[in-house]
């Protein structure tokens, strides 16, 4: 049985977009995925929005308890998941994690960030499945 996908709105997801970019701006490329992570919770949360990181997903196949499948980097406002990278480059391997991660979530809506980039926007996948 197909659950309901949650979906967000369109401004959160310019919201968020735009706190990414802060904290790209003012760090800049080449560090840890984890700090990037942090300065990211700091400026989502001095906007005013909720965000929750390193949430425990569980995972289950036919009807039997997986335990924990992934740890979402950042679940803002419980309808938008942010996958953080620190890469030189992104890969259908990590799209396809993300697509596998919103699945598991039943999220319409995420962003696979990579903060390792001269530009930041450079650096943003939007996924919707």
């Amino acid at each position: 049985m197909d659950r309901q996908l949650v979906d967000c709105e369109d401004s959160l997801c310019e919201a968020v977009i735009g706190a990414a970019i802060a904290v790209h701006r003012e760090l800049g490329p080449g560090l840890l995925e984890s700090v990037y992570a942090k300065a990211l919770l700091v400026e989502l949360a001095q906007r005013g929005i909720r965000a929750d990181s390193e949430l425990e997903v569980r995972a289950s196949y036919k009807g039997h308890d997986l335990g924990t499948g992934f740890r979402a980097d950042i679940l803002v406002e419980g309808r938008l998941l942010l996958e953080l990278k620190a890469v030189t480059q992104l890969t259908d391997l990590h799209l396809a994690q993300v697509i596998s991660y919103l699945k598991l979530l039943s999220l319409k809506r995420g962003y696979l960030l990579n903060f390792n980039c001269k530009r930041m926007k450079d650096g943003i996948k939007r996924v919707s499945i």
